[in-house]
């Protein structure tokens, strides 16, 4: 299986899922620890993740798959939510709880 093949079968196959440095538990950067926080003060614990430092597949094609450029990368119903800073704002104004409220009422 070609690698943009595979990460867009993680995408499509899991209703959350982080591309992140580190994991939920050890996040390797402020970025993914925010992210992670977010995600789990939104009631959100259960999701699939991908350690970008340990899966150079994902490092190398996932911005040309998802489009976006940077890590860390968040993925709610198989589309694109975006960054940290994304997360942050989505969280902060009630979006982000809403979006995971809606995938888990499906």
């Amino acid at each position: 299986m070609e690698p943009a093949e595979r990460l867009q079968g993680l995408i499509n196959d899991n209703g959350v899922l982080l591309f992140m440095k580190g994991t939920p538990d050890f996040p390797m950067c402020g970025f993914s620890m925010k992210a992670a926080q977010a995600l789990a003060a939104a009631g959100k614990t259960d999701y699939a993740f991908v350690n970008v430092l340990e899966d150079q597949e994902a490092r190398s094609k996932l911005p040309e798959v998802s489009n976006w450029p940077t890590f860390l990368q968040l993925f709610i119903g198989g589309e694109l939510i975006g960054g940290s800073d994304i997360i942050l704002e989505m969280f902060g104004n009630g979006e982000l709880k809403q979006e995971l409220d809606a995938l888990d009422a499906k």
